[in-house]
């Protein structure tokens, strides 16, 4: 009798480790599972970024090429305005010389009248 509640109990011991074992190699196996789908997921994001990071390096290296440009055409604009405002000013220095040789003359067309009526006066008398 002892020994047959030895052997019963042997058996339920080997039972209870035999399910025990079977309990851990699932729980390995899920845990497992759980750990690549983790990667997986971490992975599809970290190539989600690594693609739209390369995407914004493209977009970056336009823009400066896109500022370079602007620049450049900034530029001869600005160099346009200012030889245009130098044009100006030298209408307005062409203006302001024409108005004195324009002053200039007429006071010598007043004295040749005027000398020309003194001299035709004193002609005349």
């Amino acid at each position: 009798m002892l020994s047959r509640l030895l052997k019963e109990h042997q058996v339920k011991q080997n039972e209870r480790k035999e399910l025990q074992e079977r309990r851990r190699r699932e729980a390995i196996a899920a845990a497992t599972c759980l750990t690549e789908s983790l990667v997986d997921h971490l992975n599809v994001g970290v190539a989600q970024a690594y693609v739209n990071q390369r995407k914004l390096d493209h977009e970056v290296k336009t823009l400066q090429v896109q500022a370079g440009q602007f620049s450049k055409q900034t530029a001869q604009w600005i160099s346009m305005v200012e030889g245009f405002n130098q044009a100006l000013k030298e209408i307005g220095d062409v203006e302001n010389w024409a108005r004195s040789i324009e002053m200039d003359m007429r006071t010598i067309a007043t004295a040749l009248e005027y000398v020309h009526k003194g001299h035709l006066q004193s002609a005349g008398s």
